[in-house]
């Protein structure tokens, strides 16, 4: 069977060990497809992107070491690129510059009123994301999932991602504090996006990490939300969005669950998108 991942980061991003150490690491876990993901550059100080100046060689090196270990592994460049209107620059001028295999789309940071007032829904603190939430929407938590959607629905449309990430993390500090994912509001807003993902042809991720981490009680995005996913035969890459060498096979029984609700479309990348076969 196909083991892939095209979730990864390293030291060059926020993640932790070098790009060798990934790829001897999946090898060793009889991974057949790597691809790296770090975050892209963006245009202010910050902690968890690679640098301007480090974007080179980050490509230069994953690309030498995709022919040194050629006949061990299929290795794919790639970039996790964060849309943030009015901030971020268009994805093909990253794309083009690093001449990339492929590249996820995601929202970190939701922009209100493109004005830099910025809420970051991600990270280790759920404090951080009731700040922002209380600064930029004045704790209005509908209208701020409404315009992370909104944002992931306008990245779609205007960047044409490859493949879409975790594209309901939203959830994950809210913690059905503010709202619950079973809301009829939340769950408009889930499908009004997936009908985009569905005319952009994008496929979309299925996001383990949170539950690795303990940090969420299901994917990204959730059982529920894969299953109308799957009814409107939207095809899906599996991804661990690793941050260490050891977190690339933490597939969190998720390839079971889809084998049992017998998932019509499970993606694997090699070069073009091909279909997994049980």
């Amino acid at each position: 069977m196909i083991k892939a991942n095209y979730h990864t980061h390293s030291h060059y991003c926020d993640g932790k060990g070098d790009i060798k150490e990934y790829i001897e690491m999946a090898i060793s876990k009889e991974l057949t497809h790597l691809g790296f993901s770090g975050h892209a550059p963006v245009p202010f100080e910050n902690t968890f992107a690679i640098s301007n100046n480090k974007y080179n060689d980050y490509c230069s090196e994953i690309k030498r070491l995709k022919e040194e270990y050629s006949d061990k592994i299929k290795i794919f460049l790639g970039l996790e690129i964060d849309y943030i209107p009015g901030i971020s620059d268009n994805f093909s001028t990253l794309i083009d510059e690093g001449n990339l295999d492929y590249c996820i789309g995601s929202v970190h940071l939701v922009n209100k009123n493109k004005d830099n007032n910025l809420w970051f829904i991600d990270g280790s603190k759920q404090e951080t994301y009731d700040e922002g939430l209380n600064r930029v929407f004045g704790g209005d938590i509908k209208a701020a999932v409404k315009a992370f959607f909104h944002q992931t629905n306008d990245m779609l449309t205007s960047q044409h991602p490859d493949i879409l990430g975790h594209f309901n993390k939203v959830v994950m500090h809210n913690k059905e504090r503010y709202f619950s994912s079973s809301d009829k509001w939340f769950i408009n807003l889930v499908c009004e996006t997936l009908e985009i993902v569905k005319s952009a042809d994008c496929v979309c991720e299925i996001n383990t990490r949170g539950l690795y981490k303990g940090r969420y009680y299901d994917y990204y995005p959730s059982k529920d939300i894969i299953q109308i996913m799957n009814d409107m035969e939207i095809p899906v890459v599996v991804s661990t969005d690793a941050h260490c060498p050891d977190e690339l096979d933490k597939y969190e029984g998720v390839f079971e669950f889809l084998k049992a609700i017998k998932y019509r479309h499970i993606m694997y990348f090699d070069k073009i998108w091909r279909e997994i076969v049980f």
